[in-house]
């Protein structure tokens, strides 16, 4: 079989060992990105594809006659027509649960930041402020402690519960949230009444019409002045003009962001802006880990060789 990999760069960093996948496929073309206007060339005489963002649209693919493998090197299918595909006999498997410890540690890694005032007190030292003080310490900036805090988790599936594992053995209480539309579940706090209880509330669930801008102005209204969100999810769960003036007007403490709605931001973006107080932003790299990407790619491996074998696994359509 003939495979082309369209946008290898979005997964390595020359960090990556893929003698696997060659393996795997008569031949293997790896290429770092692929623009609309190469797409088709590229594709059109291929046996598998494999895309991390790459579009495969209705017209592309039916113009793929010899294709009969779309590999996502993620879990979202977004970017591919999964009812052509289907329509062509063509198998789509995605790569699932790869990056749950890299992200569970990483919100970790945003609650621990706000809750010791780490980058303030980083820049402090950076700016002198503790060679200029008076004791041995500087004391300027709130530190809390996360035991005997309390946790929200929207979302409360693979990841949800990974994050739920590692804030337990900090001494945090947790509770899941019952979404908004949804039936109710056992054990799960209504997403309205969980609000006014967390100190800290950290999202995990898809980007769907029912997330869509679930953490509003009225959801900042009835959280705790003292609380903090962290986002991991995607950035529309989050309205991002509400979020900027719930931090200016300290509706809430501080909130710390992995996902924006429009990735990379080439144009801007509200949360950009320096003068939000107490925001920390990171770009999209909470699920970045070395282990995590290269999971990846032994899920691709798995998927190409149960498919050979007439049993694919992860399969999408």
């Amino acid at each position: 079989m003939k495979a082309v990999f369209l946008d290898y760069e979005s997964l390595d960093k020359n960090d990556l060992d893929f003698s696997g996948l060659h393996a795997v496929f008569d031949e293997l073309i790896l290429y770092p990105g692929t623009s609309p206007q190469q797409l088709l060339e590229r594709v059109q005489h291929a046996d598998v594809i494999i895309s991390n963002k790459a579009p495969l649209d209705a017209e592309t693919l039916q113009q793929c006659p010899q294709l009969k493998l779309i590999l996502i090197s993620a879990t979202g299918t977004n970017n591919i027509d999964l009812a052509q595909a289907q329509r062509q006999g063509v198998t789509v498997c995605n790569c699932q649960g790869y990056g749950t410890a890299a992200v569970a540690q990483h919100t970790l890694m945003l609650m621990l930041n706000l809750a010791a005032s780490f980058r303030q007190y980083d820049r402090a030292v950076q700016n002198g402020e503790w060679n200029k003080a008076s004791q041995f310490c500087l004391l300027d900036y709130p530190i809390i402690e996360l035991s005997g805090k309390t946790l929200g988790l929207v979302g409360y599936g693979e990841l949800g519960k990974a994050v739920a594992k590692l804030a337990q053995a900090f001494g945090m209480k947790v509770l899941a949230a019952s979404l908004p539309k949804r039936p109710a579940a056992a054990e799960r706090v209504p997403f309205a009444e969980l609000l006014p209880q967390v100190d800290f509330l950290s999202l995990h669930c898809p980007l769907t019409a029912d997330t869509q801008d679930l953490v509003d102005a009225a959801a900042f209204a009835k959280m705790k002045p003292s609380a903090f969100l962290i986002n991991c999810a995607r950035g529309g769960v989050v309205n991002e003009q509400a979020l900027a003036d719930a931090l200016r007007q300290g509706q809430i403490a501080g909130a710390a962001t992995d996902v924006l709605t429009v990735e990379p931001p080439a144009d801007g973006n509200v949360l950009l802006d320096s003068s939000i107080p107490n925001l920390i932003i990171t770009p999209h790299s909470a699920w970045g880990s070395v282990d995590a990407r290269q999971r990846i790619v032994q899920q691709l491996i798995e998927n190409a060789e149960a498919f050979k074998a007439g049993l694919p696994v992860r399969k999408v359509n």
